[in-house]
Parts: structure tokens; C-alpha cells; sequence
């Protein structure tokens, strides 16, 4: 009898788990219902307030951005993108649009800044900023081309070729991914300098989001990643009124300086000696470090950071600092360097030196700005997604202004794409491998767009019939051929370096 009720009590418990397990199933189901359903509305959304940007051409350049989003396979030329079923207009269409349409770009930006932003998985904003170029070596009618600087296939190789270079600010998110948000494109003319344009770019994204609600006071700052090739002092010294932190990378062979003793008051005689320098390429002009963290990588073996606190950069009246009236300030910052074991291929890595404009780190700190320097290389992800299978760089359009909204349609497609993160089904090719859901590539998102903007209402108009411009007559010539311009820069200082020198004692 007893094993009897042991029994049925055994059966009781098996069929209490299997509710349990399936209350478990239901409820996990409603939340990814329920997810779902939040991504397609404020996709829905966005779509919505993209098309009110457009204040001309809004039907051909809604559906241009439909056909970059739904074309199957990379994007070779824009009149393929004719050939899609979403461009419901044909070739004259899309290439006025581009060429005599207009975008409201601020009122863009802001809808970029309200939607949801990726931030990492402590809550953190965390921004990177970079340049990519577009180059048109082969384009001498062309307006506002620069030197773009090319990274040669040999090794300490480089190039520079004419093109129109752009400047983006993007949010990371944390892991391994090759997502991110892009906020921001700004391109830099022959007269704009890189570090002043930068620096407004930067303060217009930060207080984008703030008017957005995506940082508050009393929130930790939000950090600004870079590369070496940024002038990361400046920016700090600039960006100073604003709750951010920047952190880049700095050349091995800078020279950096600790802070004057204070002197004591009431002592007489001469001031004390300033401080050895720290230089980063003179090992011997090291002390010993306050913080040493190391971290077991999967793919660098051990990372190794050390710190040094309140190291400030030896400033000259040079480059962006040679308008500045009076002594230059004194901007201190951590000094981390950064050494792992070896990098993907077995190469031996030369140490990296980064410099962050925040100070009185802490190991945790040091690790935190470690990782969020990785992330920034998710960002050559996005380039390299925008150039090879979205085709940015492939249109050979003439005017810069063109170019411009050719490249606000390409931000506003990755924006769909990277809202559309939760809805897409994995169409894999069968030689790739599963991924598991959330974890797609923005490309195979692309794949299968086509199949969620059917669940969208786009707000394009139907086309009306017309028929085709007469045209150039048969036989006839151009007799205005377009003019040509210069590359570089087109800007000259008033006073030389010297006369700045004398100026300034």
C-alpha cells in the first residue's frame, strides 16, 4: 500500500513539473510575442518618420531606400536597384531623386537619437567615432574632394587617394557582434578642420541623446572611444562642459608629463624642478604603475592593462592648438597600457598606449575601458557592411550633395535592418552555419526584409504614368562641360607659424 501512494505520488510530481515546464514555455512564448510586436511597431515607426524627412522626392527616395533594403545579394550599381520589385518607379526616377531630392538631415538625426539605443550590459553609453572614405580618384568634376588616407596590402604601407571622407558616430553594445547604431555622418569638407568638426559632431550627438531621455543626471558619463589618428587631448579639453569621458589611443613615442608638486606656502627660494617626463617609447622613464589588471581572453591569451593617473600630454602651439591665446592648459588624464599575448594568426602585438580624459580610475575602471576600446572595432564591421553588400561607395555621383543623400539612405536602411534584429528569420545559405535567434548578421537580416516590410504599411504613393524626357537630340553636344576642381584643402592661415610663435611669447 505504501508503495502503492509512492507510486501515485511519483506520477503526481512528474505531471506537476510537465505543468510547470509548460507554464514556463507559455510564458517565455508571450514575452517573445511581445517582443516582437514592440519591434515591429517602432520599426513601423521609424519607417513613418523617415518619410516625413523627405521634403522632395519623397516617393522615389522611400522606395530606393525599400530597394537598397530588399535587393537580392551585394549592391553592384544603383540602376540595378530599379529591377527590384519595391522600386515601383523607373531609372529617371531614382536618379533625380538623388540628385534634386532633399532630406531633412536634423530632423533624421533626432528620430536616430530617439529610438532605442544599444548601450552594454552595465547600462553604459558608450559612442565611437571613425572616418571612411569614399573615394573618387577618377572623378575630377567632383567638388570638395580630399588626400583620404589608404592603408596600403604591405606592411607600414599607406596611400592617399582624392575621395569625399565622412566622419560617424555610432553606440557599442557589448560582446562580440558586428552590430551598431550609427547617430551620426558628417562629411569634412576642404575647409572644415577634422578636430573642430569632430568636436561639434561629438556635442550635437550627446546632446541629441540627452533631449532624448537616453542619459539623465546622475547617470555614469558617457564615453567616446577613437583611434590614434584623433587628437583625443583637444577633444577632452573641447567636449569639457559635456558628461562624457573620452578615451583613445595615443602614438607610442608621445611624451607626457605628471603634475607639479604644490609648493608649500611660506617657503622661500626657487620653485622645484618639474617632475621626469614620461616617455612612452623610454621604458626607464616609467615608475612603477597603480593598477595592474590582467583578464584571460579566447582569442588574445592574457591581457595585461597598467595605469598611470594624472599624466597630462606635452602641448605645443601646433596644429589645433595654434589659435590658442595665452598658456596652454594643463589636461590630465589615465594613461593605460595595454599588452596581450598574441593576435589572431600567432602575430606578435606591439603594446598599446590609450589615454582617457577621466582620472582616479579603478582596476574595475581600467578593465571596463579596456573592453570598450575592443568594441570599437565593431565599427570597421559597419563600414565594411556599407561598402561591400549595401554598396555606399559604388554610385559615381558628381555632386557632393548627392553623395550626402545617398548616404542618409544608407544610414536610414541600416537603421531598419538593426530594428528589424528581432523579426528576421535566418535564411542561411546551407554552407553557414545556424545562428541562434538575435545573433544574425545585419546581412542576413537583409535577406529576409522582404518578408517583414510586407507586415508594414509603406507610405510611399503609387507612381503616376508618364513617359520618358525627349532627351539630348541625336547628334548634338554637350557644349557647357562641367567644370573641374582641385583636391586639398582650400584654406590658408592668416598668420605663419612663426608669426603665431612670436605672438603667443
Amino acid at each position: 500500500m505504501f508503495a502503492g501512494h509512492q507510486g501515485g505520488l511519483g506520477v503526481n510530481m512528474c505531471v506537476a513539473e510537465a505543468a510547470m515546464i509548460d507554464t514556463k514555455a507559455v510564458r517565455v512564448s508571450v514575452l517573445e510575442d511581445a517582443d516582437r510586436v514592440e519591434s515591429l511597431a517602432v520599426l513601423s515607426g521609424f519607417r513613418a518618420d523617415l518619410y516625413d524627412c523627405l521634403n522632395a522626392r519623397a516617393d522615389a527616395l522611400f522606395e530606393l531606400t525599400d530597394a537598397l533594403l530588399c535587393a537580392d545579394g551585394p549592391v553592384k550599381s544603383l540602376v540595378d536597384l530599379t529591377l527590384a520589385a519595391e522600386h515601383r518607379r523607373g531609372h529617371g526616377a531614382l536618379y533625380d531623386g538623388l540628385n534634386c531630392g532633399r532630406i531633412e538631415v536634423d530632423r533624421l538625426r533626432a528620430d536616430l537619437a530617439a529610438l532605442p539605443l544599444p548601450r552594454t550590459n552595465d547600462g553604459r553609453i558608450v559612442l565611437a567615432v571613425d572616418v571612411s572614405p569614399w573615394l573618387r580618384s577618377d572623378a575630377p568634376t567632383s567638388a570638395d574632394r580630399l588626400f583620404c588616407h589608404v592603408y596600403g596590402r604591405a606592411k607600414s604601407v599607406s596611400q592617399f587617394i582624392p575621395g569625399w571622407p565622412y566622419s560617424f558616430v555610432v553606440a557599442l553594445e557589448s560582446g562580440r557582434t558586428s552590430w551598431t547604431g550609427i547617430l551620426d555622418a558628417v562629411r569634412l569638407g576642404p575647409e572644415d578642420d577634422a578636430t573642430a568638426a569632430t568636436a561639434d559632431q561629438l556635442r550635437g550627438v550627446v546632446e541629441r541623446l540627452v533631449t532624448a531621455g537616453h542619459w539623465q543626471a546622475g547617470d555614469p558619463d558617457v564615453l567616446i572611444v577613437m583611434y590614434a589618428g584623433y587628437d583625443v587631448t583637444r577633444l577632452a579639453f573641447v567636449l569639457a562642459d559635456l558628461p562624457v569621458k573620452v578615451l583613445g589611443r595615443i602614438r607610442s613615442d608621445r611624451v607626457l608629463r605628471r603634475p607639479k608638486p604644490p609648493r608649500v606656502p611660506g617657503t622661500n627660494g626657487r620653485p622645484p624642478k618639474p617632475v621626469p617626463e614620461f616617455a612612452l617609447a623610454k621604458p626607464a622613464t616609467w615608475p612603477e604603475p597603480e593598477h595592474t589588471t590582467t583578464t584571460e581572453t579566447t582569442r588574445y591569451g592574457t591581457a595585461t592593462a597598467q595605469s598611470w593617473d594624472r599624466l597630462h600630454p606635452r602641448l605645443t602651439h601646433r596644429t589645433c592648438w595654434l589659435d590658442h591665446d595665452g598658456e596652454l592648459p594643463v589636461i590630465e588624464g589615465t594613461l593605460i597600457r595595454l599588452e596581450v599575448d598574441h593576435l589572431p594568426g600567432d602575430r606578435n602585438p606591439d603594446p598599446v598606449w590609450l589615454w582617457s580624459s577621466a582620472t582616479g580610475a579603478t582596476p574595475a575602471d581600467i578593465d571596463r575601458w579596456r573592453r570598450s576600446y575592443l568594441r570599437r572595432f565593431d565599427l570597421e564591421h559597419t563600414f565594411r557592411l556599407f561598402k561591400q553588400t549595401l554598396g555606399w561607395t559604388r554610385p559615381k555621383i558628381r555632386t557632393p550633395d548627392a553623395a550626402d543623400r545617398w548616404t542618409w539612405i544608407v544610414i536610414a536602411a541600416h537603421t531598419q535592418l538593426r530594428l528589424a534584429r528581432r523579426l528576421a528569420e535566418d535564411l542561411r545559405r546551407p554552407w553557414e552555419k545556424p545562428a541562434a535567434p538575435g545573433r544574425l548578421t545585419p546581412a542576413r537580416v537583409r535577406r529576409g526584409f522582404r518578408n517583414i516590410r510586407a507586415t508594414t504599411l509603406p507610405p510611399a504613393r503609387a507612381p503616376k504614368p508618364a513617359k520618358p524626357g525627349p532627351g539630348r537630340p541625336p547628334g548634338s553636344k554637350n557644349r557647357r562641360p562641367a567644370p573641374r576642381y582641385d583636391v586639398g584643402k582650400t584654406v590658408k592661415r592668416d598668420l605663419t607659424m612663426a608669426d603665431h610663435q612670436d605672438r603667443n611669447g
